[in-house]
């Protein structure tokens, strides 16, 4: 039999590191409640439900406690079990029809670039508990349909912050997208994400976060192509760039464990 279950480290190329993702190849699709519970069970910051279309895959993610509407590293998994298990060829781009509209996966050189869309934040007033909540003083607050934005003064304040999962928990938000400008040449910014309302503390590493991060640091920077570091405990990079509307993301997928399902 083929395997229909994986686990895959992605925006990593090394095992243990990045971001964790459960992969499920279906023959049709779920339940809502049966994939809630699935992906619960698995308790992994997300787990994707692939399922063929007429054209392309239809691509759903799950955190442990909801479902959310775009995901990059689980996207990103996906991609890299449909072209390791043969089902794809790796000359053919992968068409994903999900939430967020279709995306689009495609081979390059031995990564994946991922296309999705622009999510700029817009300047807002920092609310009250935000600063508190976060355990920092912000420099900059913005906020798009998904997320809270907040740039830091350093590198080193990103890397150090402890916030109260609790105090967030009760600001209303998908989560939380704290960056900096990069000490370490070899990236242009670090940034890190937490989302303690849909379950998750802390995201290792997030590729629906760099789609407004994308637009926030080229702004900034001047310059459209970019390499991030998401400064987690297991760290990941992401690639970045900006093309109008759109973000490209470009990272790597390490597959842990394939099996199949028991149920």
């Amino acid at each position: 039999m083929r395997p229909n279950f994986f686990h895959v480290n992605a925006f990593t190329d090394k095992p243990f590191r990045g971001n964790p993702a459960a992969v499920l190849l279906l023959d049709s699709d779920r339940p809502d409640q049966w994939m809630q519970s699935f992906a619960a069970d698995m308790n992994l910051s997300e787990t994707a439900f692939v399922v063929r279309r007429d054209r392309g895959f239809g691509l759903r993610w799950c955190t442990p406690a909801v479902e959310v509407d775009l995901c990059g590293h689980a996207t990103l998994a996906s991609a890299h079990v449909l072209w390791e298990q043969g089902i794809v060829s790796p000359e053919e781009s992968i068409e994903f029809h999900t939430r967020s509209g279709i995306l689009t996966a495609s081979r390059r050189g031995d990564g994946t670039e991922l296309d999705f869309p622009a999510k700029p934040a817009e300047a807002i007033a920092a609310p009250d508990s935000l600063s508190e909540a976060l355990g920092a003083r912000t420099k900059y607050v913005g906020r798009n349909q998904f997320d809270y934005l907040t740039e830091l003064e350093s590198d080193r304040a990103v890397r150090d912050l402890k916030p109260d999962f609790s105090s967030l928990r009760r600001i209303n938000a998908r989560g939380f997208i704290v960056t900096a400008r990069s000490d370490d040449p070899r990236y242009d910014f670090v940034s890190r994400f937490f989302a303690p309302a849909v379950g998750i503390d802390e995201d290792p590493v997030t590729g629906s976060a760099h789609c407004c991060l994308a637009p926030f640091w080229a702004a900034k920077l001047g310059k459209s192509q970019m390499l991030g570091y998401q400064a987690s405990n297991r760290g990941g990079e992401v690639g970045v760039r900006l093309a109008g509307s759109r973000v490209f993301l470009l990272g790597h997928a390490v597959t842990l464990v394939a099996g199949n399902l028991g149920i």
